[in-house]
């Protein structure tokens, strides 16, 4: 299945996208495809909300990292701003997700 993105944006796989290529790939209903996909981002944010990681095997891990208070500036007006502490996301790569990324050869194919 190709997947095209009719507008000016950067082109991205979409959760509407996921749960169509689960209709069409495995044979789910389109309800059963939608809650699947639903259930699967629910889980890996709360997870994530919780400050556990999330590991998928040959993907990635996703990981909550506290980043410490520290001055900044405006960069329009120069005024110094502090900015807060405050939890972000990171994600790190498997080796195999990079390997697949760096072979120019290889075409990519969703599920």
């Amino acid at each position: 299945m190709d997947i095209s993105v009719e507008s000016l944006e950067t082109p991205a796989l979409t959760k509407a996208q996921l749960a169509e290529l689960l209709f069409a790939q495995i044979g789910l209903n389109k309800r059963e495809s939608k809650d699947m996909i639903d259930a699967f981002f629910d889980l890996v944010s709360d997870s994530l909300v919780e400050g556990d990681d999330v590991k998928i095997s040959g993907f990635g891990n996703f990981q909550i990292r506290t980043k410490a208070p520290r001055p900044g500036r405006n960069p329009r007006t120069g005024e110094a701003i502090p900015i807060q502490a405050r939890r972000v996301v990171t994600f790190h790569a498997s080796h195999k997700l990079k390997e697949q990324i760096q072979d120019e050869g290889r075409t990519f194919s969703v599920l």
